[in-house]
């Protein structure tokens, strides 16, 4: 398996590294940009015998007669290609809770061998919890680009975020 590094790719990022990040970091109206992650044949090709074997993610022959004119990558695997640059990067490695799930998940255009991918994170909202002063909420809305600025991606994604201070 292929493990990537990525970097902040926008105006800025977080005062605080993921290994010391708390609710307090995310402001709503921050936007952060990340990325990025090259896709290959191969990645797309393993990613698909293993998790979603249709024949326009494993067989080149078929893919190219269909309606994405050739191979192209399971939208599970750019949702998790999303996810690698989310965790490695905008979520808290110290303060992340869980998530109680992603809505409007959308594959918006194909991932093709070669695409290089990067994400936009925008935070939605940051709150803390009435029930649970010790922890938050962040909504965020996130877009994953490739090199030529085609959406390829959107969600929104909700995470519980520990507090600093309670």
């Amino acid at each position: 398996m292929t493990v990537w590094k990525t970097s902040s790719i926008g105006a800025h990022d977080f005062a605080s590294p993921v290994t010391d990040r708390w609710l307090e970091d995310y402001v709503a109206g921050e936007v952060f940009e990340y990325g990025s992650i090259t896709v290959t044949e191969a990645d797309i090709l393993e990613f698909a015998q293993r998790y979603d074997p249709q024949s326009i993610h494993i067989d080149e022959d078929v893919a190219r007669e269909g309606p994405f004119g050739g191979l192209i990558a399971s939208g599970w695997q750019t949702a998790s290609v999303f996810m690698r640059m989310f965790a490695d990067n905008f979520l808290t490695a110290v303060g992340s809770l869980s998530s109680p799930g992603i809505d409007e998940l959308r594959w918006t255009a194909p991932v093709r061998p070669g695409d290089a991918l990067r994400i936009r994170v925008t935070v939605d909202e940051s709150r803390r919890s009435r029930s649970k002063p010790d922890r938050g909420i962040i909504r965020t809305t996130g877009e994953m680009f490739n090199q030529d600025g085609t959406v390829v991606l959107t969600l929104r994604a909700m995470n519980l975020i520990a507090a600093r201070s309670s």
